[in-house]
């Protein structure tokens, strides 16, 4: 099968996946919160960065290399972490360590997979990334990356743009509950996915399984909140410092907006920022993180990563033209799966690759850095 024919756009892989994913699982991975305004502003504000396109520059191919807290990358993206990806597409934490580790690009893990970071070891490449939401314990917070150092991840990504649980309206009414359920409505929905069910039934009910090791909590909690937000705490910038004291890798801050913040983390010792307002997750009120991202870019002189509402090889340009130093995707990789299992996320990244190597084709750009200069 083509999957370029089929699949041409992440929005084709997104409409085939929403047909393969369970409508309550389906709202857990698609929703923002409140009226979804600050999605909408994401995706707004990425159409308003535009470009001059360039002539009479003759055959070239772009070069797509970069480099990344002093590691070279054969492309500009990653994969971003997503919570409980596993129950979005059975196998998913996997699937995704696999890629990543095949295409020499970061594969990132969220604190509440539905895998170990024992579980995903032996599919990790060299750049594997652990995503921390902060234990409030310390005893709990140095274990925690005590294992994710021994199963080969090298990157710690401190995410603190969820001080608490939002609303997520979409996802409350879909129904889904932590850990997650079958009830009968879920079950008939479950039943219309055949795909999905059967892979679960493999990989059984999805949990947090990281955080199994802490909490003998046995009771359900809502769809916006998890068992992990009985352990973890709110960081403050005291936090901040002692666990980049206890991390003696490189360390990302993750949910960056604002430039004194920028500042006061480059000053705390932190290795790279990563401008993000969780895709519209977690607040209504919020500017695109698109706008937000080159004054942060000037504030620092640090590394600076970009994600939310990245939907094509384009965006992915005009995050890198506004100043980024790379860019992640989380959602696209799960419409990949969802759409194509497996072989999914390949296409992705390679429909992504092109998308960028055709846009650059049309500005006369042959690296990555040139990028800023054809901007209108």
């Amino acid at each position: 099968m083509d999957l370029h024919s089929k699949f041409p756009a992440i929005s084709d892989l997104r409409r085939a996946a929403r047909k393969r994913i369970p409508h309550f699982v389906w709202e857990y991975l698609d929703s923002a919160t409140g009226d979804e305004r600050t999605a909408q502003r994401n995706r707004e504000g990425l159409d308003r960065v535009l470009f001059k396109a360039s002539i009479l520059h003759g055959e070239f191919k772009p070069d797509l290399t970069t480099m990344l807290l002093g590691r070279g990358f054969p492309l500009p993206f990653g994969i971003s972490p997503v919570g409980m990806s596993g129950l979005i597409w059975p196998g998913a934490e996997k699937a995704l360590a696999k890629t990543g580790a095949e295409l020499g690009i970061p594969y990132a893990i969220s604190t509440v997979a539905t895998q170990t970071p024992e579980d995903i070891a032996p599919h990790l490449g060299e750049h594997a990334w652990f995503q921390i939401y902060p234990p409030r314990d310390e005893a709990i917070r140095d274990d925690m990356i005590s294992r994710a150092r021994g199963a080969g991840f090298s990157t710690l990504i401190l995410t603190v743009d969820v001080p608490v649980a939002s609303r997520r309206e979409r996802q409350t009414r879909g129904g889904l509950t932590q850990p997650p359920k079958l009830t009968p409505r879920l079950a008939m929905q479950a039943a219309q996915c055949p795909a999905w069910l059967n892979g679960i039934r493999q990989t059984g009910m999805p949990r947090m399984k990281t955080l199994d090791k802490y909490s003998d909590f046995k009771g359900q909690l809502p769809s916006t909140e998890h068992i992990g937000y009985l352990l973890r705490t709110s960081p403050d910038w005291d936090y901040l410092k002692r666990l980049r004291d206890a991390w003696t890798g490189p360390l990302i801050v993750k949910g960056v907006t604002q430039t004194e913040d920028a500042v006061r983390l480059e000053e705390a010792g932190v290795d790279a920022l990563w401008v993000s307002n969780h895709a519209g997750r977690q607040f209504d009120g919020a500017q695109g993180a698109i706008e937000c991202l080159p004054q942060v870019c000037r504030a620092t002189t640090l590394p600076v990563l970009f994600d939310s509402g990245i939907e094509s090889g384009l965006d992915i340009i005009r995050a890198l033209a506004l100043g980024a130093d790379f860019v992640m995707l989380g959602r696209a990789w799960h419409y990949a799966l969802g759409a194509a299992g497996e072989n999914g996320p390949a296409h992705l990244a390679d429909m992504l690759r092109k998308d960028i190597e055709a846009n650059m084709g049309q500005l006369g750009t042959k690296t990555l850095a040139d990028l800023q200069h054809r901007r209108v």
